[in-house]
C-alpha cells in the first residue's frame, strides 16, 4: 500500500480516530471492525491467503512494502512540521527507551502480570489430559463483554478467553507504566483535563483481567477436575492484580475508549 492510499484511508470519516489504540485485538469478535482503520487496511492489503501466512515470501514482501510507505509518509509529515529527522539523537532516544522499558518491567504490577502468564502456562500443561476431551455440558453465561463463537462449549469458550488475555495483560500494563513514566517526565500540567494514554492501556488490561476472572470462575465452579488449589491461586493473583492496577491508575476505569465506551453526561 503506497502512502497516498494510506492518506485516503486516513481521511475517511467512517473510521473512528484512535479506536485501535485501546482495543484487545480480538478482531473476529469486535463489533467495530467496520469503523477501524487498522482492520480495513489489513483487509485491503492481505486479501491473498499467502500474504497472511508469515511463512510465505508474500507476507514479508507485503510487510516491507507497507514499511516503506509508512516511512515515506513519516518523512513527509516531519518535513511539513519543520522537523529534521536527521537531527534526532538516536543514541539518546534508544537509551531513554531502554531505561523506561526496564523501569516498567521491574514494576510490581508488571512482575505480577508476568507471574500470572507463567501460572496459566503451567496450568494448561498440567491440565492437558483433561483438555483433550470435548466438554459437551450445557452452555451457560459468558464472561462479561464476550460473545460465544458458534459451536463452542462453555468450557472451550472460557479457555479461549483465558488464552487470549494470558499475555496481553502484561503487554498492556507494560505500555501503561511506560506511558505514565513518559507523561510524568514531560510537562502535562496544561493537559490535565485530557485523558491519558496510560489510563487507556491500563483500562484494556483491567478488561482483560475482568474477563479472565469470569472465565476462570466458570471453570472452577462448573468443571470438577479443575476445582483444585491451582485455579484458586490464579484467581487470587488476578484479583490482587486488579486491585493494584485500580489503585495505581485510579482514572483508568473512567477512560473513554473511542468507539467502545460512552460518556456519562449525568455523572
Amino acid at each position: 500500500m503506497d502512502k497516498e492510499k494510506i492518506k485516503t484511508f486516513a481521511r475517511d470519516e467512517l473510521f473512528i480516530s484512535g479506536i485501535y489504540n485501546y482495543c484487545d485485538r480480538w478482531c473476529e469478535r469486535c463489533p467495530q471492525t467496520s469503523r477501524c482503520l487498522n482492520y480495513a487496511m489489513g483487509e485491503e492489503e492481505f486479501t491473498d491467503p499467502e500474504a497472511r501466512d508469515m511463512r510465505n515470501k508474500a507476507f514479508w514482501e507485503k510487510i516491507s512494502e507497507n514499511f516503506r510507505a509508512a516511512m515515506e509518509l513519516l518523512e513527509e509529515m516531519a518535513a511539513e512540521r519543520g522537523i529534521d529527522l536527521n537531527e534526532i539523537d538516536l543514541d539518546h532516544a534508544e537509551e531513554e527507551r531502554l531505561s523506561v522499558k526496564e523501569t516498567a518491567r521491574s514494576h510490581e504490577i508488571s512482575r505480577s502480570a508476568m507471574a500470572y502468564s507463567d501460572m496459566v502456562e503451567s496450568w494448561f500443561k498440567e491440565a492437558k489430559s483433561f483438555l483433550g476431551k470435548d466438554d459437551e455440558q450445557d452452555r451457560g453465561p459468558l464472561p462479561s463483554g464476550s460473545e460465544r463463537a458458534p459451536g463452542k462449549s462453555e468450557m472451550q469458550e472460557s479457555l479461549e478467553v483465558i488464552r487470549w488475555y494470558q499475555h496481553q495483560i502484561y503487554v498492556k500494563m507494560m505500555r501503561a507504566i511506560s506511558g505514565r513514566s513518559k507523561e510524568e517526565s514531560e510537562d502535562f500540567d496544561e493537559m490535565e483535563q485530557f485523558a491519558k494514554d496510560s489510563d487507556g492501556s491500563a483500562k484494556v488490561a483491567l478488561i482483560g483481567i475482568d474477563r479472565s476472572i469470569a472465565a476462570w470462575s466458570i471453570i472452577a465452579s462448573g468443571f470438577p477436575p479443575f476445582r483444585g488449589s491451582d485455579v484458586q491461586q490464579i484467581l487470587t493473583l488476578l484479583e490482587r492484580l486488579r486491585r493494584r492496577i485500580e489503585k495505581d491508575f485510579p482514572d483508568a476505569r473512567g477512560f473513554i475508549r473511542p468507539g467502545f465506551d460512552k460518556i456519562d453526561y449525568n455523572s
